[in-house]
């Protein structure tokens, strides 16, 4: 009897310890989904919003100790720093030029174009001081991508941690490829992670008028522009600049992730970034004129400009780009010495692509193409960065004979 009961108990369709065990998780499952369903229901109910999930993320201090700057990297941002300030300054005939993606989403992808840039960078280093775009945070008008530190699986499953880990990564990278890294600093309690390995930094449209934003650029130690406002007012960005220069004190955390105080010592290398407007471009020679005299009457009589080829300037066509880049070079070439720089979004293919996260399939996106703005592709890139040296050598030799000509 036993063996037969025994037998009987393990036939199909019988409840043994086993079906048991699987109807007991199934009902605990169905319990917990109800619980779970209840409790959102009553959130709503209760017009209040459900709480929020949080994510624990490094200190700054342990990703430096985890990805460090080596001493030979760190001599390499400050001496980058250097030369961007001197351009910024006067003190420095060439052009600051800031070229790479608009914004950094493939790490594999983004070195292949940095070796290619660094190639062009010795070439034309005696004209042009050339820095790579590495932006890993983007900020949205509504909602997208937000970028490699937010998202970097690109799936919509934002993992601040990884990408934190990430970007830091490739901006190592860069710089030990022999390009100083320039990118937007766009949320202040991610700086702390990245700043280190930065050797220039912009303050986007829509944050030039944050008083966070700018107590960040008085902080800052390396050369900051400013935007001016999507609606193309300039005297926003001029404010800031202004703002940023004097020492102030700020609420933000240490490398630890300790709030404190901070005496921030105020940054003297602020300046403007034309990059048009909603309404249209603003990289003509009126504007550059008008972006000078407000320079001066804020103080700043020795502080150069720079261009954003891209955004309102290029009506988002990558096109537009080499209209904006071409009016640079010839007011270059006709002795206009407001102009110290241009910013230039390229990658290894031209145009972009749609990406939509977690529903883009990853094995679809094409290589090397952007997945944000419109981009040159790097032949269109190399064409425009010799043009931009012609029209230094040329502004150069207009000063030259200047100076001949009064002294004769």
């Amino acid at each position: 009897m036993a063996r037969g009961t025994e037998s009987a108990a393990s036939t199909p369709g019988s409840r043994g310890p086993r079906s048991s065990r699987r109807r007991d998780r199934w009902a605990a499952a169905l319990l917990v989904a109800s619980l779970l369903l209840f409790a959102a229901r009553c959130w709503a109910d209760s017009g209040e919003a459900p709480p929020a999930v949080t994510q624990k993320v490094p200190s700054a201090a342990e990703l430096q100790n985890s990805f460090p700057l080596p001493y030979a990297l760190r001599r390499f941002v400050n001496l980058s720093r250097a030369e961007a300030r001197a351009i910024i300054r006067g003190e420095d005939d060439r052009l600051l030029v800031i070229v790479g993606p608009c914004s950094i989403h493939d790490p594999r992808a983004a070195r292949d174009y940095a070796r290619l840039l660094q190639e062009v960078r010795e070439e034309v280093k005696d004209d042009l001081l050339i820095f790579m775009r590495t932006y890993l945070e983007k900020p949205r008008t509504s909602v997208g991508w937000r970028g490699l530190i937010s998202d970097p699986a690109l799936n919509g499953q934002e993992d601040l941690a990884r990408g934190l880990a990430l970007g830091r990564r490739v901006l190592l990278d860069m710089n030990a490829l022999g390009l100083p890294s320039a990118t937007e600093f766009l949320d202040p309690l991610v700086a702390p992670y990245l700043e280190d390995v930065v050797s220039y930094g912009s303050i986007g449209a829509r944050t030039v008028e944050s008083p966070v934003h700018r107590q960040l650029a008085a902080h800052l130690a390396m050369p900051i522009g400013f935007k001016n406002g999507r609606n193309g007012d300039i005297q926003s960005a001029v404010n800031a600049a202004v703002a940023a220069v004097a020492p102030q004190k700020r609420l933000t955390t240490d490398t630890h992730g300790r709030v404190r105080i901070e005496q921030a010592p105020g940054n003297l290398d602020g300046h403007i970034i034309l990059r048009g407007s909603e309404s249209g471009p603003n990289f003509g020679e009126t504007f550059v004129a008008e972006a000078k005299e407000r320079l001066q009457d804020a103080g700043f009589s020795g502080a150069r400009i720079l261009i954003d080829c891209s955004h309102g300037n290029s009506g988002k066509r990558y096109e537009g780009e080499v209209v904006a880049c071409r009016s640079v070079a010839e007011q270059v070439s006709a002795g206009n010495s407001a102009i110290g720089g241009v910013l230039i979004e390229s990658f290894l293919v031209a145009g972009n692509q749609h990406l939509d996260p977690g529903v883009t399939k990853l094995e679809d996106l094409q290589y090397g193409c952007s997945v944000t703005d419109s981009c040159l592709d790097f032949n269109m890139t190399k064409d425009l960065l010799r043009e931009l040296r012609a029209a230094v050598v040329q502004r150069r030799a207009q000063v030259a004979q200047a100076w001949q000509k009064a002294n004769s």
